[in-house]
């Protein structure tokens, strides 16, 4: 039988959220039937329901920063079992025979993945459903593949916005290999800034948080940041010239980097996470000077998203949140422009 789902969707851009009801798929052989009771609310939702993208097609219930207890199992799974405590992140598919899906580097399956709400959904064609939709909802059914275990350690309101935030700032650390000795910077403490201090601490790096203010910046030493550095104090931009071996770029907004790349070391890199929508200018000479590299990271894959819950359980790691009801979502969004948020929302869809 088809799983009545209810929801909070955007119908069009730029207006407000609201309820929606729609059916999932009952589980296959190999589907995971998830009862969602926390979902994350990522910087990306809102560009996804305002069409930023321009390719947003309506009504879209948003959410990738899911957590749940299993509530029903296809007769081939094998990995979970009703009461399990689980999440989904940002996919829920892929076409898992291109180099990227064999290497376990899903999100960069090169047709493209599947991703948890806004993507093509042949699987719910029984149920009328022919785009994915994500977590701001009460029920989804999920490949068993797609699926992640949290924790006991790590409660699940707070393990939501890992699978998202916590991925997304994991993966490049784990890349450039961070470890005791590294000189890291993470450039805006928001929702993915606070976990990069935090991942990044307790990898043994020396972590530095650059802000345009120092309001939040007992946060930043409370979560492991060994100093804070103004970006418009140009003085402190100047002695801090050449330190760093990776910074670690959250911020979603267009803003100025060029000066940025000179705070990186010979061989140090700036990885982009913020999905912004327009050019910011950089020069070749400092890239040139000291062989430095822009880069670029999405998510990560499966086996290294679960690898990232398991490092999280182990230091005692886990998003610090703002746990609100779905029928808040608008005023959420409205905030979270204003960066009036610390340092992640979370509806809890017992109160949907």
């Amino acid at each position: 039988m088809p799983i009545a789902t209810r929801a909070f969707a955007a119908t069009a851009a730029h207006t407000p959220l609201s309820p929606y009801s729609f059916e999932r798929r009952d589980p296959g052989p190999d589907d995971v039937a998830i009862d969602i009771q926390f979902c994350g609310v990522c910087h990306s939702d809102l560009h996804v329901a305002n069409n930023d993208l321009g390719n947003t097609r309506y009504p879209i219930v948003p959410g990738h920063e899911i957590a749940g207890v299993v509530s029903a199992v296809g007769s081939d799974v094998t990995r979970f079992k009703i009461g399990d405590r689980v999440g989904v992140g940002c996919m829920v598919d892929s076409c898992r025979v291109c180099s990227s899906c064999k290497e376990g580097e899903e999100q960069y399956c090169v047709p493209g993945m599947t991703q948890t709400y806004g993507s093509p959904d042949p699987k719910g064609a029984a149920v009328g459903q022919t785009v994915t939709q994500g977590g701001y909802s009460d029920h989804i059914t999920v490949d068993q593949n797609y699926v992640l275990s949290i924790p006991d350690s790590i409660p699940l309101d707070a393990a939501a916005p890992l699978l998202c935030a916590g991925i997304t700032t994991y993966s490049p650390l784990r890349e450039w290999k961070v470890g005791p000795g590294s000189k890291v910077a993470v450039i805006g403490l928001g929702g993915l800034g606070h976990m990069a201090v935090k991942q990044a601490a307790a990898m043994g790096a020396e972590v530095t948080v650059l802000s345009t203010s120092d309001r939040k910046k007992a946060d930043a030493e409370r979560m492991g940041a060994k100093h804070f550095l103004i970006n418009s104090d140009k003085a402190a931009m100047a002695a801090a010239g050449e330190k760093f071996d990776l910074i670690i770029n959250t911020v979603s907004a267009t803003h100025e980097i060029a000066s940025h790349i000179n705070l990186l070391a010979r061989d140090g890199t700036m990885v982009m996470l913020g999905l912004s929508t327009e050019g910011m200018p950089v020069y070749a000479l400092p890239l040139l000077w000291r062989r430095r590299r822009i880069a670029g990271s999405l998510i990560g894959g499966i086996r290294e998203t679960q690898e990232m819950l398991d490092f999280c359980a182990e230091h005692g790691i886990a998003c610090e949140i703002e746990v609100i009801a779905p029928d808040r979502i608008n005023e959420a969004y409205s905030r979270m422009e204003k960066s009036d948020v610390r340092y992640r929302f979370v509806l809890d869809m017992a109160k949907l």
